[in-house]
C-alpha cells in the first residue's frame, strides 16, 4: 500500500518534484462540530480535500472531494486561507513524487448525506473543536484547523 510522508522544515526531507494545487474544507454542522477524516495513507486525521483535477474549479474540487472521502455534500461558505510553504513537502510513496504543499482552505456547511468512510478514509466523523487537538493529525492539518477556530480573517501564505 502507498503511503503518504509528510515534511515540515525537515532537513531530511526529499527536495519537492511537483506542485499540485488542492482544496482542503472546514465542514462544521450546526451543533458547531467540523468533519475529519481519519486518513488511510497516513493514519492521521485530517480536514477532507484534494488535488484540483483538470477542467475542475477549486471550489468544486473541494466539493467533490469531500463527498468523495466522507458521504457528506457541502455548500462553500467561506476561506479559511491560503497554504503554500514551501517547507511543507509530501512524499507520495507509490511513485517517488513529492509535492510542495499547495492548498487554498475553504469552510462549508453540510447540505446532504451521512458520514460514509472511502478508500482515503477509515473513519469519518463530526468532532467537537476541543477535541481535535487530541488526534494525531500533521502540524499542516493542525495549522489549518486552528486558523479557522481563530476566525481572524483568511490566513495568505
Amino acid at each position: 500500500m502507498s503511503q503518504r510522508l509528510d515534511y515540515y522544515d525537515d532537513p531530511a526531507a526529499p527536495p519537492a518534484n511537483s506542485i499540485v494545487p488542492s482544496a482542503n474544507v472546514v465542514v462544521v454542522n450546526g451543533a458547531g462540530e467540523i468533519l475529519l477524516i481519519h486518513r488511510t495513507d497516513n493514519d492521521n486525521w485530517a480536514l477532507p480535500g484534494g488535488a484540483l483535477d483538470l477542467g475542475e474549479s477549486l471550489t468544486d474540487c473541494a466539493v467533490r472531494e469531500t463527498l468523495e472521502e466522507t458521504g457528506i455534500q457541502v455548500e462553500i461558505t467561506g476561506l479559511v486561507g491560503i497554504y503554500t510553504d514551501p517547507r511543507h513537502v509530501i512524499l507520495y510513496t507509490s511513485n517517488g513524487e513529492v509535492r510542495q504543499g499547495c492548498s487554498i482552505v475553504y469552510t462549508a456547511r453540510p447540505v446532504g448525506g451521512t458520514p460514509t468512510p472511502s478508500s482515503e478514509s477509515r473513519e469519518v466523523l463530526w468532532m467537537a473543536p476541543d477535541a481535535v487537538e487530541a488526534l494525531p493529525m500533521h502540524r499542516s492539518m493542525r495549522v489549518r484547523i486552528s486558523h479557522y477556530l481563530r476566525g481572524d480573517g483568511p490566513h495568505l501564505g
